[in-house]
């Protein structure tokens, strides 16, 4: 695939980021010499998320001469001629579109039909240029618009090979910024004859980017152009496909256009790259549950050479990969290991996890554990603070089976987010049982916690419950008048619970989490002036999940220090791990984006008693390695 660089496409800071699909939305002469239906066509072409609308400017003096007369053409010319005569707009309408279009935030392009109209557009201050199919092999006109030095969209139709690479020439003696648009000149085309594959042929010749202009019936064989490489995809829209002229009848709807941009933005965020593959968040998460590992048969002393008879391959993944068995086998062991534990590289090297801790410059510190491993890291670094990460089948322990003696520390708990038959918890559910049921479930968890409260020399005078309130959507975003209604269910879920003695801590969350095995859309608890909003009138504090928040601001284009000012005064705890993108979540400190040195300056200056953790993937795993670690790369940032 050819790739899009700043250098090729140069219409405006909006079209043609990386990456992007720029979608026109085809007017042309579809307004039928009206300025209010090309208003119109404007407004329908910004609500279904176009990046830029063209239209079509002739002098018909010059494009004609000024002695044609309709009678004496053929029939095919004498219709257009009729058309054209009747539907164009006044050239003072044209710009008057061209404007509104940019007051819409729209890009506006034209195509010039002759010289003197490439004037008016170079007047009007026009974005970029389309060259129509029918003057590919018009140089005079495409070396006219070179000299403007603005990037040229020109459809490939009605044409040659041949004629192609004559006009590239053309185009690369002026040093133009082009994009040539695979084209059919028929309205429209038979399915046989698009020849979509063609478009790989010109980025070949052309060394560029490639884009489609189609005149097909219909959103597919667009949307197919797109998993082929092309940048830009035009097609017509109209009001009405019976309005008079050829364009109407092969132009799309408003309805069908919005379908067409988001197909191309779905197909267009799933082509990825085609470099090394590797595992992404989700199939990791899924890897670690559904994979397979190697696993000891029986208990290992330090020192001995495992044998084949010593490991079994079974699930979960946690582990190393059944594939690695041959690098274990024959390989003393540097470490002990008991029966039925997954072999890790760690259990092979002299290096023992981290141990000794400082106290720290900012807040109190702490570490994420379950009820199977608190002891053995509370042991081996006397965390100020254990975040107890509860399943739902944890709310049926017993107690007493895991705690001897009371503990020296803050108890905070991170109640469930999945119970029985893949009930997701969701304070904020329109489904007034479905709410119900996670107002009940949440109210079991908080009467755990507060039966687990004794066990724990507490210094706070509540239990603090992180909690993921819901919010979650599968296919797409909530507008603000549906979230503001999930907040009122939210608020009423709350005034259903007996909070004695606990403190709910919504967490932040990041916009696309990953919630049973999948992608989910989150729309609460994200933005930063409506999480200290709620909090303010609440009377609430969060959980600040920095990798979340990061996510967030990533996905939004807002800076973090922004995102921390504005939420950290109402922070009473925080996860910290590194993040990327828009959903690269859990990452150890230093894998990912965030500047913890930053963070730390904030959370010492707007929550100074704020607690925290480090909630790293996978970090418990190998008695906490990814959490020792995480612990001394942000102590050496100023924790």
């Amino acid at each position: 695939m050819v790739e899009v660089s700043s250098s090729d496409l140069v219409f405006d800071s909006k079209v043609f980021s990386n990456r992007r699909v720029m979608v026109i939305a085809e007017i042309g002469n579809n307004h039928n010499g009206s300025l209010a239906r090309a208003k119109t066509l404007i407004d329908v072409a910004r609500d279904g998320g176009a990046d830029c609308v063209k239209f079509q400017l002739r002098n018909m003096d010059d494009l004609y001469g000024q002695q044609f007369s309709v009678s004496n053409k053929n029939l095919a010319v004498q219709y257009t001629v009729d058309l054209l005569l009747k539907n164009q707009l006044p050239t003072d309408d044209l710009i008057e579109a061209m404007d509104y279009a940019r007051s819409q935030g729209l890009t506006p392009l034209c195509t010039p039909w002759d010289l003197k109209s490439v004037e008016i557009l170079e007047q009007f201050g026009v974005s970029g240029y389309k060259v129509a199919s029918a003057d590919l092999t018009n140089h005079g006109l495409i070396e006219k618009i070179g000299t403007t030095k603005k990037t040229i969209l020109l459809s490939t139709g009605m044409s040659t090979e041949a004629e192609i690479l004559e006009t590239i020439r053309v185009l690369e003696s002026q040093s133009s910024h082009y994009v040539l648009m695979h084209c059919n000149g028929t309205y429209p085309p038979p399915l046989h004859d698009v020849n979509l594959h063609y478009i790989r042929r010109l980025q070949t010749i052309s060394g560029r980017p490639v884009g489609y202009s189609g005149h097909e019936r219909g959103i597919n064989v667009a949307i197919a152009a797109v998993a082929l490489g092309a940048v830009v995809i035009e097609k017509h829209i109209t009001l009405d496909k019976y309005l008079e002229g050829s364009d109407h009848r092969i132009s799309l709807l408003p309805q069908e256009f919005k379908a067409l941009v988001d197909g191309i933005r779905e197909v267009s965020e799933a082509l990825g790259h085609d470099s090394t593959r590797e595992v992404s968040q989700g199939e990791m998460l899924n890897r670690t549950t559904l994979a397979k590992s190697l696993f000891t048969t029986s208990d290992l002393a330090k020192g001995h050479l495992v044998t084949f008879s010593d490991l079994i391959i079974r699930s979960p993944g946690h582990g190393l990969q059944p594939n690695r068995i041959n690098a274990v086998v024959g390989k003393r062991l540097e470490r002990p290991i008991k029966r039925n534990e997954p072999i890790l590289l760690s259990h092979f090297e002299r290096d023992t996890p981290v141990k000794n801790i400082r106290v720290p410059k900012v807040g109190r510190w702490g570490l994420p554990v379950r009820f199977h491993d608190y002891m053995e890291l509370y042991e081996l670094g006397h965390p100020q603070v254990l975040e107890f990460h509860l399943t739902y089948s944890d709310l049926n322990l017993e107690l007493e089976n895991f705690f001897a003696h009371e503990i020296d520390a803050e108890l905070i708990v991170h109640a469930p987010e999945l119970f029985e038959r893949d009930h997701l918890l969701d304070l904020t559910s329109p489904d007034a049982k479905y709410r119900k049921l996670s107002i009940e479930r949440l109210q079991t968890t908080i009467d755990v916690c507060r039966n687990l409260k004794r066990f724990f020399n507490n210094r706070r005078s509540n239990v603090g419950i992180v909690t993921n309130v819901g919010g979650f959507t599968e296919e797409a975003r909530l507008d603000d008048s549906a979230c503001a209604r999930r907040l009122d269910n939210f608020r009423d879920s709350l005034s259903r619970l007996d909070l004695c003695g606990v403190e709910i801590l919504p967490q932040t969350m990041p916009p696309f989490p990953w919630l049973l095995g999948g992608q989910r859309i989150h729309n609460l608890f994200t933005d930063p002036r409506k999480i200290t909003e709620f909090c303010q009138e609440q009377s609430m504090r969060v959980c600040l999940d920095v990798s979340h928040s990061s996510l967030f601001c990533n996905w939004h284009g807002q800076p973090l220090n922004e995102f921390l000012e504005e939420v950290l005064p109402c922070t009473a705890h925080l996860h910290l791990a590194d993040a990327s993108g828009s959903d690269g979540e859990g990452l150890q400190i230093g894998q990912g984006g965030i500047d913890f040195g930053m963070v730390a300056e904030k959370v010492a200056r707007l929550a100074p008693d704020a607690s925290w953790i480090p909630e790293i993937w996978q970090g418990h795993e190998d008695s906490g390695q990814g959490f020792w670690l995480a612990l001394t790369r942000l102590q050496a940032v100023g924790f």
